[in-house]
């Protein structure tokens, strides 16, 4: 047995194979975010308006929202060689075409095309981790994997708008070129441990696949555009929420009484793999989440520039890198996996809990704790909730079942940051109107204020007085305004810690007795 592991270890073909996979899944993630600190950038070179630019990120996230849970039945029909090649190479061509966008409908489609392409990457590549290494090797892929899934939202931002203050943001789809052509290359050369099943068109589930499309495409739409049109006080967002409720209603009857359906909701009979999920999702609040709000309160209130904001939110992923090789430690120690991830759900809470005392001075070094914090929980969080979803999953239901997860943790993603939209607009408006209220402007305190800011205005505007009752009101408003960022954080570590109380009803994974795939 251990010279067969050995074997398997030093496989070139398959750590080749592995490397291009991780390569192309990485690529996949981070133009997730890349695009989100240079959107007005994009936006001036397209002549794009305000609501038109939202739709630059959106249109991606929607087509790999679409896509990633049908990826298990397309890699069993075509073999995940053929997929990953194919998604892969679309996905290369896609980023082309978006650096040679000429307007922004052209961009807004060819981001879609680039998200659908890129959403097969990523569910692809985590099952066929579970496929082709044995469980002497599920630590240290583990590890990669978490790096990966977890690193890149985090560096997104940072690297694109870099890249965009530095080069052109054109140069941020090109980024893609080089690496793309060596994964088509690598995967359509070396992957080769399953076949396809033509037979499987035989009885195809077209109607479940429209169903998807429906459901996941109005859904995210609606978590994406809700909030710019006060939810279901729209009317096209009430009509479309409905549509996503009657959706999934169908979709689920369809999916459990097909023969062959596309996805195979079969694998939430699992209860670890339905435990992982819920996991995966609350990960997803948490991990976008915490990369949306930082860099709003690093630009709205610090008035720090992309790189600025970049190398503040950086620390996460150098701690994460640091604390990797300890967690791996960790995980393979034979301890208790759900107290590995209580460990992990823990300290993330902590370090959103200590993210929630910003003020208007905070800097880099009042933000430096909370992410070295939630930078070393990541990887506890991460790799014991990969092994608690996929661990114990039947060989040939991992791609269907790495689908489902990975859309839990995007969709996590989605509804947080559609409910962290929410709380922030709304927290901050009754903040705002509660300091307005307990404020009597004829106190010492607000009268000092005043004539601080008058006698800074004086001679810089025609009237100062009215100037400084202005600049009170804004100061108001942007202490509201850090309040419910702060009210924020603190839900957030709630969240994490209060998710712990469902680990005892998972079982434990026996890393030494099982296969990765199951059994």
């Amino acid at each position: 047995m251990e010279n067969s592991s050995a074997e398997v270890k030093i496989n070139p073909k398959q750590v080749i194979a592995f490397f291009a996979m991780i390569v192309g899944m990485f690529m996949a993630i981070l133009d997730i975010q890349i695009v989100a600190s240079s959107l007005s950038v994009i936006a001036a070179g397209l002549s794009a308006s305000g609501d038109e630019l939202s739709w630059i990120q959106t249109s991606y996230l929607i087509a790999e929202v679409i896509i990633i849970p049908a990826t298990g039945f397309l890699a069993r029909l075509l073999s995940t060689r053929i997929l990953y090649f194919i998604a892969a190479l679309g996905f290369t061509v896609m980023s082309l075409m978006c650096a040679l966008a000429w307007n922004i409908e052209s961009m807004i489609v060819f981001r879609a095309m680039q998200g659908f392409f890129g959403g097969a990457l990523i569910p692809t590549a985590f099952g066929a981790v579970f496929i082709i290494f044995p469980k002497e090797m599920r630590t240290k892929v583990s590890m990669i994997i978490g790096l990966v899934v977890t690193l890149a939202p985090t560096l997104g931002p940072t690297l694109g708008g870099y890249i965009t203050e530095n080069i052109s943001w054109h140069f941020m789809f090109l980024l893609n070129l080089i690496p793309g052509i060596f994964v088509c290359t690598t995967v359509y050369i070396y992957v080769d441990f399953d076949k396809p099943n033509l037979k499987l068109l035989s009885n195809f589930d077209f109607l479940g696949i429209a169903l998807m499309i429906m459901t996941l495409g109005c859904l995210q739409y609606v978590l994406e555009e809700g909030n710019k049109k006060d939810w279901l006080d729209d009317t096209y967002i009430l009509i479309l929420s409905v549509l996503v409720l009657l959706g999934f209603i169908c979709l689920i009857i369809r999916e459990l009484t097909f023969s062959s359906p596309i996805v195979d909701l079969g694998a939430f009979k699992n209860r670890n793999f339905s435990f992982g999920c819920i996991y995966s999702f609350i990960l997803g609040v948490g991990l976008y989440g915490v990369v949306y709000l930082l860099p709003l309160f690093l630009f709205s209130v610090a008035g720090f520039n992309t790189l600025q904001i970049g190398i503040t939110m950086i620390i996460t992923g150098l701690c994460q890198l640091c604390s990797a090789p300890f967690a791996a430690k960790v995980f393979d120690s034979g301890l208790d996996k759900r107290i590995m991830l209580a460990i992990g759900y823990l300290t993330f809470g902590l370090g959103c809990y200590l993210n929630s005392f910003l003020t208007a001075d905070s800097r880099f070094w009042e933000l430096f704790l909370p992410q070295m914090v939630r930078g070393i929980a990541l990887m506890f969080c991460f790799m014991p909730i990969n092994d608690l979803a996929l661990g114990t999953m039947p060989k040939d239901k991992v791609q269907n079942a790495s689908g489902l997860y990975n859309l839990t943790r995007n969709l996590g993603g989605a509804i947080g940051l559609a409910f962290i939209n929410s709380l922030i607009i709304s927290k901050s408006k009754i903040f705002t109107q509660s300091m307005k209220d307990n404020m009597a402007f004829t106190s010492p305190l607000v009268q000092e204020q005043l004539g601080f800011f008058t006698g800074m205005l004086q001679g810089k505007v025609e009237n100062p007085k009215l100037a400084a009752y202005a600049l009170l009101d804004n100061t108001i408003n942007q202490q509201a305004f850090i309040i419910a960022i702060n009210n924020i954080f603190i839900i957030i570590a709630l969240m994490f810690c209060l998710s712990t109380l469902l680990l005892p009803f998972t079982s434990t994974v026996n890393n030494e007795g099982s296969d990765l795939g199951g059994h």
